[in-house]
């Protein structure tokens, strides 16, 4: 016997929401019964293309639905909290897009009254459900890749300017969310400089550093004042090294087997570092829809009472970081410690 569909509104019909809204909208296990937004325009291009649904400009109306399972909200990032409090508060399960909330103390709260009221709550970090970054924390974990010495990523773009957020709070989320998950722990301290070229005080490009301690470190590039269009992982192993470059269209993920190695047995100091130059392979990799992916998680634990993958201590423990490099933005980029995060 079939399970029965799980009924999911989404809130925000913008640029990422008309995504999610197609997703949930193609989705056997899902049934899309309301789109929310306060745009009147983009609620009737909604319900034009998808004319079973509801559509309304009012929360309230998704909250007093009985029949409603879950909300995803996708609007812009300083309503976050509100709404997800509102929508935690009315008994229903929540998905939230990145970043979770704009300040750890925020997030705390959410992921209080979630468990308080027994509910789901998921954050949108797209890239940890990539079929490519699934293989990456294989390898790391399998120690394929030997001991990670650093990471970085580089989220470059020209335009997708805000008005109400940077571009390290715009973009970073995806990026640092990875870089958690792969590494499976959180920084010590992270340090941040930007600058702000079209508007005073919304920093247009951000250099970030992550210290996990020890010898190994994470560096974020994003920008959307960039004559590029890049968006790529490398990873730096004591074994082999990989790069993840999403803009690839079938070689995603290429792996290269080279390494620098201390020799103890020398002559000469060119003998003293050994260089090691081997292959590169393109492992094969089946690369979904990363969305629907991570849509059908969402449906999944809200009709199994499943905890996501990224769930709530997952949103703040992001939120963590990106906090500390805000405050490091305003100090001059001066290293700043985590409030830290308990799962």
């Amino acid at each position: 016997m079939d399970k029965k569909a799980v009924s999911v509104g989404v809130v925000g019909a913008g640029g990422w929401g008309k995504n999610l809204i197609r997703n949930y909208y193609q989705i056997d296990s899902a049934d899309l019964r309301w789109v929310c937004d306060l745009d009147d325009q983009k609620r009737y291009a909604s319900q034009s293309q998808f004319p079973a649904t509801f559509d309304t400009a009012h929360l309230d109306d998704l909250l007093d639905d009985s029949e409603l399972d879950a909300v995803v909200i996708a609007t812009t990032a300083p309503s976050h909290y509100s709404l997800g409090k509102r929508v935690l508060l009315a008994g229903k399960d929540l998905y939230i897009e990145k970043p979770f909330t704009l300040s750890v103390e925020d997030a705390r709260e959410l992921i209080e009254i979630a468990n308080e009221n027994r509910r789901i709550l998921m954050v949108g970090h797209l890239l940890e459900y990539h079929p490519v970054v699934v293989k990456l924390k294989e390898m790391i974990d399998e120690g394929y890749l030997g001991d990670i010495r650093y990471i970085y990523s580089q989220r470059l773009n020209l335009g997708t300017i805000r008005g109400d957020e940077n571009a390290m709070w715009n973009f970073a989320p995806h990026d640092i969310s990875v870089i958690l998950y792969l590494l499976g722990r959180e920084p010590s301290d992270v340090s941040a400089r930007g600058q702000s070229y079209l508007q005073p005080g919304i920093e247009d490009v951000v250099f970030m550093s992550m210290n996990f301690g020890g010898e190994v470190m994470g560096h974020v590039h994003v920008s959307w004042l960039d004559p590029h269009k890049i968006r790529k992982l490398t990873i730096v192993g004591s074994k082999r090294m990989a790069v993840f470059d999403d803009l690839e269209a079938t070689e995603k993920l290429k792996i290269y087997d080279k390494g620098a190695e201390i020799n103890t047995d020398y002559d000469t100091f060119a003998e003293y570092i050994g260089l090691r130059f081997g292959d590169i392979t393109v492992p094969y990799i089946r690369v979904g829809e990363p969305l629907k992916i991570e849509c059908e998680h969402f449906l999944s634990c809200v009709r199994d009472r499943l905890r996501p993958k990224s769930d709530g201590y997952d949103g703040l423990r992001v939120v963590d970081v990106l906090e500390a490099a805000d405050r490091s933005l305003r100090n001059n980029g001066s290293p700043e410690s985590l409030a830290g995060s308990s799962s």
